[in-house]
């Protein structure tokens, strides 16, 4: 695919907001890839082989999918993070300010897949979509401004794929990934003479992969599982201080590595009328041990220690056939938070997640369906104690978190 083709694709995709405030699997990862998915909490991803976007869950799953298949998702996410002040201390010199307002705000999140059959036994497919992203902003003058006021990641996934059918049972998958990555940060700066503010702003292009496999064990059974690589990104931008600092104003250079996971999925037919999934999905997380930018001299600029742990999120879901046309879903899932409370930040205040969905899919014609599916996040309250740096003052309180999805995707079968 040409540089062109890849620019247009990614501000198309941009234009939808492809962030996610307040993530919503562990960390700044995000499982919203596909709008069939939602509605199990996304159980089973590795094993269930619905549709094309089994492309991201488990490339081996393209086996399953007759024939030529389009898929397009949309996914509008409410979060909302509220900050309870709880003994904050002002930064030296400057008054407090308020507790910064809901940092959530609504997000979109795309997704696309293609798969056709080069033979019976041998699948490609491609997919776009949005893995990672995080977005939180707060009041320009509240209480916390100079440990954040705006945290911005985007990301633009590009993961073409194989599958072949080994024989009746076993099915391998294999696929490539190419990903732009966008971060923005921004907050106040304490000097002795007032405030002003920075920017922080760069991307790059980063490189993996994704291999995974279903075993059929029985005719109504099948195990999945499936790995998707870790992705280094070395940021490029610059770093823009507002006046009087903007002699300041330098290029940086800032290294982050988006983890890799792997899923352990089961999916059974019961009977005619119900399916059960389920999955467990590991992610290491640990590799985000700080955040570190650099000027582009090599001098250090910020350093932020993160020391995250690795997650684990388990799911489990079911399918209800009402009828030849509609299919009914539920399930229920629980996802660690990576983020220890003594390193916890302004910027990313995550913490562990309760997911409850619900969801349906409708066959509007033989070759076409639409999926529908919504889920609440709860959120466990996330207690903050920040003073990295006198001079910022001391960031105290708790926030009481939640989110809410709405997913559609369309389906067509060529």
């Amino acid at each position: 695919m040409s540089r062109i083709s890849m620019t247009v694709m990614i501000k198309a995709l941009l234009i939808l907001g492809v962030a996610g405030s307040n993530a919503h699997a562990a960390g700044f990862a995000l499982v919203e890839q596909s709008g069939s998915g939602i509605g199990n909490a996304y159980a089973g991803g590795a094993a269930a082989a619905e549709d094309a976007s089994t492309i991201f869950f488990n490339p081996a799953g393209m086996t399953y999918v007759q024939g030529r298949q389009g898929v397009v998702a949309l996914h509008l996410v409410r979060p909302s993070a509220d900050f309870g002040n709880e003994g904050s201390v002002a930064g030296f010199g400057r008054p407090l300010g308020g507790e910064g307002g809901d940092a959530g705000g609504l997000a979109y999140v795309p997704n696309a897949y293609y798969m056709t059959e080069i033979r019976p036994d041998l699948k490609f497919g491609i997919g776009v979509n949005v893995p990672f992203g995080l977005s939180t902003k707060y009041d320009k003058d509240w209480l916390g401004r100079f440990q954040a006021i705006k945290s911005d990641l985007k990301t633009v996934n590009i993961n073409p794929a194989i599958a072949i059918k080994v024989n009746d049972q076993l099915s391998l998958g294999f696929g490539v990934s190419a990903m732009w990555a966008q971060a923005e940060l921004t907050r106040a700066v304490n000097f002795v003479a007032g405030e002003s503010d920075v920017r922080i702003k760069g991307d790059d292009w980063g490189f993996g992969y994704n291999f995974g496999a279903i075993y059929q064990i029985t005719p109504d059974t099948r195990i999945g599982a499936s790995y998707r690589s870790k992705v280094k990104q070395h940021l490029e931008g610059d770093a823009k201080f507002g006046t009087p600092l903007t002699a300041n104003n330098t290029d940086v250079k800032a290294d982050l590595t988006l983890p890799e996971n792997f899923s352990l999925s089961v999916f059974s037919r019961l009977s005619d009328k119900w399916e059960l999934m389920g999955d467990v999905t590991w992610t290491r997380w640990s590799r985000f041990k700080e955040l570190r930018i650099n000027r582009d001299d090599g001098s250090l600029l910020s350093l932020t220690p993160e020391n995250w742990e690795n997650t684990r999120r388990y799911s489990i879901g079911a399918n209800y056939r009402y009828s030849d046309k509609l299919k009914l879903r539920a399930g229920v899932a629980y996802d660690e938070e990576a983020i220890k409370d003594e390193f916890r930040t302004a910027r990313i205040p995550g913490n562990d997640r309760t997911w409850v969905a619900l969801g349906a899919s409708w066959q509007v014609s033989p070759i076409s369906s639409l999926d529908i599916g919504y889920a609440h996040l709860f959120v466990s309250d996330a207690s903050i104690d920040d003073s990295q740096l006198p001079v910022n003052g001391r960031l105290k309180g708790e926030y009481d978190a939640s989110v809410d999805i709405l997913s559609l995707q369309y389906t067509h079968n060529f």
